[in-house]
């Protein structure tokens, strides 16, 4: 019964993410409601209880739950790029407040890099850069490392470019709509940051190895086993050119790190002969 009711409330979950998504008409109107409910769902997935449940309900029924599991991470994902929407138009409405969510990503991103700390010289690329961009703006602040963002989201760049204006305007923010094909100056990128919520980006991993300069550090946001309702796991790199060089768990916060380096030749070649 408690495994049918946790499986219950998870759908209901997916289907209030589709209703309120739906609902997002260009101004703020639906974003209280929409808050509420990602701050109740970061809860749930943060609930050491529910990962044991999760934990049992995969293995009782493996095919319907990674069924559940791409429905939520596909709705809840679309809803927090809603929600960045939502608070930087009430920023620029001069009526922004931090949601349990924000607060929690914030907290995050002082681990964000591990062992390889982001220092003024560095240079730090945001994949999935998104309308309310904390990750470039605290980076900036905090180390006055430059830092470019990149969306494919037009709207969530012009906002973003109009909260980092009303932010950090002092700040060496630049924010894209572009490829990682097209970016200028990628090779001189020291640290490079995904977006847990980007459902491609391992594809982009790969497409950025020959494209990366040799050093650089990749640090994938990504979500395992009840944290993989609300973001896109990690995968195997082995034959990609890249080498996992760090893992980051934070058992009380939304997402973990997985932190790359590419890989020597040697590597690669003993991986491609396995």
């Amino acid at each position: 019964m408690v495994l049918t009711d946790f499986h219950r409330t998870l759908s209901g979950y997916a289907d209030a993410f589709a209703l309120l998504a739906d609902a997002y008409d260009g101004t703020a109107a639906s974003s209280s409601e929409l808050e509420a409910l990602i701050d109740r769902y970061s809860a749930l997935i943060l609930e050491p209880r529910n990962a044991l449940l999760w934990e049992e309900l995969t293995l009782r029924e493996p095919e319907e739950t990674e069924r559940l599991a791409e429905r939520l991470r596909e709705r809840s994902a679309a809803c927090v790029a809603l929600m960045e929407k939502y608070r930087a138009l009430k920023l620029l409405d001069g009526a922004e407040n931090r949601t349990g969510y924000f607060r929690n990503i914030e907290a995050c991103i002082e681990e964000e890099f591990g062992s390889f700390a982001v220092t003024r010289q560095s240079r730090v690329l945001m994949i999935g850069s998104g309308s309310f961009p904390m990750t470039p703006l605290l980076i900036a602040r905090r180390t006055g490392a430059q830092v470019v963002g990149i969306d494919i989201d037009p709207e969530a760049v012009e906002l973003g470019r109009k909260v980092a204006g009303r932010l950090g305007p002092e700040l060496p923010i630049r924010l894209e709509t572009s490829r990682i094909e097209q970016l200028e100056g990628l090779k001189a990128m020291t640290h490079i940051i995904f977006s847990s919520t980007i459902p491609v980006k391992y594809e982009l991993l790969e497409r950025l190895h020959p494209l990366a300069g040799e050093h650089a550090v990749v640090a994938m946001r990504y979500g395992g086993g009840l944290k993989s309702l609300f973001n896109y796991p990690d995968r195997h790199t082995e034959d990609s050119g890249w080498r996992l060089a760090e893992t980051v768990l934070r058992p009380g916060q939304i997402f973990d790190i997985a932190l790359y380096r590419k890989a020597a030749e040697q590597d690669r070649l003993i991986g491609g002969a396995r």
